[in-house]
């Protein structure tokens, strides 16, 4: 093959279309499609293989096939390790809420009297209303109220203190 730099141009364009065709097929992504093709291109001008002119097609299109295989596996990958770390991420995150959670509980047992645990734990915990939580308890809504309120700004002087 004669690598002068007017002979690569006219195998470039007349081949890219078949090439890209090729590489799309193969990894379904008109960018890596284009990069596939660009690589066996920037490849083949930067090692000169010595390819018989009857073969080049033949080798091209080997080279892209080869090139978008390896673009499909580079992505598996990629993905494999993004969903990795997303799933890690998760279970650091669910155990860091655990955590949390732990220490709350622990500041409303140490701080909150057994009703209020019961008012919060029913309207947090149950997602009762002021009214269905005062109806289980046998008190009235204000009171639920008034105990929320209160255990609150308890705790928040705790946390804050």
């Amino acid at each position: 093959m004669d690598y002068s730099k007017h002979s690569f141009e006219r195998l470039y364009k007349a081949n890219y279309r078949q090439m890209y065709r090729l590489a799309y097929l193969i990894v379904k992504d008109a960018e890596d499609a284009r990069d596939a093709v660009s690589q066996v291109f920037a490849q083949l001008w930067q090692l000169r293989p010595a390819v018989d002119d009857k073969n080049l097609t033949a080798y091209l299109l080997t080279a892209v096939r080869n090139q978008s295989l390896h673009i499909v596996r580079q992505r598996g990958l990629r993905e494999e390790m993004e969903e990795r770390f997303l799933r890690e991420q998760q279970l650091h995150d669910d155990k860091e809420h655990e955590e949390l959670m732990a220490e709350l509980r622990q500041l409303v047992d140490e701080n909150l009297t057994p009703r209020a645990r019961q008012v919060l734990a029913l309207h947090f915990d149950e997602e009762l209303t002021y009214k269905e939580t005062a109806e289980a308890l046998g008190i009235s809504p204000s009171a639920v109220n008034k105990h929320i309120t209160l255990s609150l700004e308890k705790l928040r002087k705790k946390l804050n203190g």
